[in-house]
């Protein structure tokens, strides 16, 4: 692929930002406060606007229902603030895991009543689709047993189904349900959905509009994530990723910052997909989920997006012809080195080249550090700290 081509894959290239990615956030050990986080809806999307100026390829905001849509705006008006801040709403997040209902599951639970809310929820969920614009009902389950004999794992599973094709059947046209899973946390003996094999099945119950989301620090240690990225292609069930890094079993470091070379693969399978087997990967919805206890919110989103640009084009440099008379010759070292050189190539002067044409920084990340806004937005933010540091760790 040539320098053309790939400036023209960049051009439909884009990735979401997470409005939690935004605010401050904890671990259950506590939370570290910055002043120049956000703390509403509006500073939220203000903040994520700023990202897409300075990258522009980041057009849209994930949403968690229960934070952004105050019960005394409309989403419509939620879209709307979007819109003035030059993003859109993208993915609708349900939160099926913070009321106390759902203290043995949701979907999942024993109780009727916490089954009944959990469905309440998510109908007002697919309610937002519309009155938002979004096409993404993002699912995340925190549903599992701690003790053998808790619960009955396979009417668990049922009721699974049930949900999902009860929510299937409501979805508008033209609208994606991506199902996710994870191995383990909050649930410590089983999760419901805790692994790709059981969000994929889960998705065929459904039906054709539920799709596989892959959340690249949602694997136990060692997994092949480009084998499964494969696989679902191939399937035709991949929706979309949640990209995030991580060194042990939490999943919110920066994307790249532990093994760039793994996103780089998912990449390079995704690309080879479409360019050798002529697969569909238009639709596949690229997502950072990343809360950040430390790094200052804006740069590390900013940070991701150059990083998953920088990796994109990596991939699309991969020399797939070269790459298939390698494998057809089964010279496994000549084949590796293919896809080594397009990691190891340098992109900048690409990248350069297709922010130039937008009259974007050459280098993001260091033009919104100089630019000062980091500062005033913590001085105009930042009064609330003494406030919150007298409050109980959330």
């Amino acid at each position: 692929m040539n320098e053309r081509q790939v400036l023209e894959r960049l051009d439909r290239f884009s990735i979401e930002v997470p409005s939690w990615g935004f605010a401050d956030t904890g671990t259950r050990f506590g939370k570290f406060y910055q002043p120049a986080a956000a703390a509403t809806i509006d500073e939220k999307l203000h903040d994520a606007g700023v990202v897409h100026r300075y990258t522009g390829c980041c057009p849209s905001v994930a949403v968690h229902v229960l934070w952004d849509f105050p019960p005394d705006r409309s989403a419509d008006t939620i879209r709307k603030l979007a819109e003035s801040y030059g993003v859109r709403i993208g993915s609708i997040n349900p939160n099926l895991f913070q009321d106390q209902a759902y203290k043995f599951g949701s979907v999942c639970s024993p109780s009727p009543a916490a089954r009944q809310a959990a469905d309440d929820h998510v109908r007002h969920c697919i309610d937002l689709l519309g009155e938002t614009g979004s096409k993404l009902l993002s699912l995340w389950f925190a549903d599992g047993t701690n003790y053998p004999g808790q619960d009955d794992l396979i009417r668990r599973r049922m009721l699974m189904i049930e949900a999902l094709q009860r929510w299937h059947e409501l979805l508008p046209d033209g609208t994606t349900m991506l199902v996710e899973y994870k191995p383990f946390e909050p649930a410590f003996y089983h999760s419901d959905i805790a692994d790709w094999g059981a969000s994929l099945t889960l998705c065929q119950h459904a039906g054709p509009k539920a799709k596989v989301l892959v959340d690249t620090g949602h694997h136990l240690q060692g997994t092949n994530i480009e084998q499964i990225v494969g696989i679902l292609l191939t399937e035709g069930r991949l929706g979309g990723f949640h990209f995030n890094d991580r060194r042990y079993a939490d999943d919110d470091l920066t994307l790249g910052s532990i093994d760039p070379y793994a996103v780089f693969r998912i990449f390079s399978e995704i690309v080879g997909a479409s360019d050798v087997h002529g697969l569909e990967t238009s639709h596949i919805a690229y997502m950072v989920d990343q809360s950040h206890n430390l790094k200052p919110k804006i740069q590390a989103m900013i940070q991701t997006a150059v990083t998953a640009q920088e990796l994109f084009a990596k991939a699309c440099l991969v020399d797939r012809d070269a790459l298939r008379a390698a494998q057809d010759a089964m010279d496994i070292v000549a084949a590796e080195n293919i896809l080594r050189e397009a990691f190891f190539a340098d992109v900048a002067e690409i990248l350069g080249a297709w922010r130039s044409s937008r009259q974007l920084p050459t280098d993001p990340l260091r033009s919104y550090r100089e630019s000062g806004l980091e500062e005033r937005l913590g001085e105009a933010r930042g009064s609330r700290l003494e406030t919150l540091s007298t409050s109980a760790y959330a």
